[in-house]
């Protein structure tokens, strides 16, 4: 019998994996930015036309500038978490689903644990 399973992905942390990560949460900041200043443009685009409520328009979008802004936040903060961790360390990337075989005499233990598989620099440095 065949059962799904959910296996964690884990990323060890090298010189590269660190730069890709934080090339990586850059792109994402810098991106939100964009949007941040896109939003601002627009709002003042449309005060001038005044075609819609003043009051609840500014509002919409000083909402979505606001959620950009926590994001960006929340993007500085890992920067710096990931500036802290020493290489080599693990990081939890994702998780997904695995096929298990179970057979008459497999410890449910063992199964019950689940896997765990470590990636380094891309490729699949071991399966736990």
């Amino acid at each position: 019998m065949n059962i799904i399973q959910s296996v964690t992905v884990k990323q060890v942390l090298t010189e590269n994996s660190k730069k890709e990560l934080l090339e990586g949460y850059m792109a994402k900041k810098k991106q939100l930015q964009k949007e941040s200043d896109q939003l601002r443009f627009e709002l003042k685009k449309q005060e001038k036309t005044k075609k819609l409520h003043p009051a609840s328009l500014k509002k919409h979008f000083e909402k979505e500038i606001q959620m950009r802004q926590e994001k960006v936040q929340l993007l500085d903060f890992q920067i710096e978490q990931l500036h802290m961790l020493p290489l080599g360390s693990e990081l939890k990337e994702k998780e997904v689903q695995a096929i298990i075989e179970v057979q008459k005499g497999t410890r449910w233990e063992d199964i019950e644990k689940g896997k765990t598989i470590i990636i380094r620099d891309g490729i699949v440095d071991e399966i736990r």
